[in-house]
């Protein structure tokens, strides 16, 4: 497979071996959404790393600039930070459009698109053939295979999952997906790195919905379910669960933040990949995601909210 553009300046390697544990000097965010952007946050002001946040869409990428502004901005009124801080973190953040050929010189890239097998078999082919060949390419996949995405690509020992928890730069864990050829390498460098950003890890095999969403999403979905067969209204549910197993948030609200496309898309893996009928996606989310109600994005899921 050819490969475009790899740095391998005497220079550029003495950096790699110099920077620690993780070995990450320069971090390249692919998709500049809401993962995107709090991935690309986190690793620009808890790491204090050169991070690039590339996309296709303009749009997408001047929301992702208003986001980061707005969201540093909230962190130094309420005291989470200084002006510093957030001078240096903006400093350490750069935007582009040119999609995966951004990461010319990065050591490790981060897909963060939408869950789509193909899309992203896609972006790995582009991403093996536009970064260094020492970079590891990750993923913040949260149910497709890293083994298939792996196989993409010309250098499988440096594919991994890095599935980080939604909103990016509160929630503490990342979950380390290793594919079937992922390097024990490539591994302690993401798990460092993670460690780095300020993150707790988990290691998880690659099976399909990993630990997170395995155990998760069958609990969103059967949530669903109930509502679908009036069991309770989405006041009850959500207050019976959150009420009755002390948790924060009740599940039809949390599949509102979520996003219900990303849920169900979720589900779907779950039942094709393990072939369980106790993985069906619930009518009633399949309903909500055709009538474009995905949630507090799109300012109507479960819940109503203002736009």
């Amino acid at each position: 497979m050819l490969r475009l553009a790899r740095s391998s300046s005497a220079l550029a390697s003495a950096r790699r071996f110099a920077s620690g544990a993780s070995g990450i000097w320069r971090v390249g965010v692919l998709g500049a959404g809401q993962m995107g952007t709090g991935i690309a946050v986190v690793a620009a002001r808890e790491a204090g790393l050169d991070v690039i946040i590339s996309d296709v869409s303009q749009e997408a990428v001047d929301r992702s600039r208003a986001f980061v502004d707005k969201l540093l901005a909230k962190d130094v009124k309420k005291g989470k930070i200084t002006e510093e801080v957030k001078d240096k973190t903006i400093a350490n953040l750069s935007f582009t459009t040119d999609g995966p050929a951004a990461f010319t010189s990065s050591d490790l890239v981060v897909e963060a698109v939408s869950e789509n097998l193909q899309v992203k078999e896609k972006l790995f082919r582009d991403l093996d053939a536009h970064a260094p060949d020492h970079a590891i390419l990750a993923s913040n996949t949260s149910s497709i295979s890293i083994t298939k995405l792996a196989a993409c690509t010309g250098r499988p020992e440096k594919v991994i999952g890095m599935h980080f928890m939604n909103p990016v730069p509160v929630m503490k864990l990342v979950e380390i997906i290793p594919g079937l050829a992922t390097s024990s390498e490539t591994t302690a460098t993401t798990v460092a790195l993670a460690e780095k950003m300020g993150k707790t890890t988990a290691v998880a095999n690659d099976m399909p919905g990993f630990i997170a969403n395995r155990i998760l999403m069958p609990y969103i979905n059967e949530a669903v379910m109930a509502l679908q067969d009036s069991v309770g209204t989405v006041d009850a549910i959500d207050t019976t669960m959150k009420l009755g197993t002390n948790v924060p948030m009740g599940p039809l609200q949390l599949a509102d933040f979520i996003g219900l496309d990303t849920c169900l898309a979720i589900m779907r893996v779950l039942h094709s990949e393990l072939g369980d009928s106790k993985y069906r996606p619930s009518p009633l989310l399949i309903k909500y995601v055709d009538a474009g109600w995905l949630g507090k994005k799109s300012g109507r899921g479960f819940y109503q909210y203002e736009s």
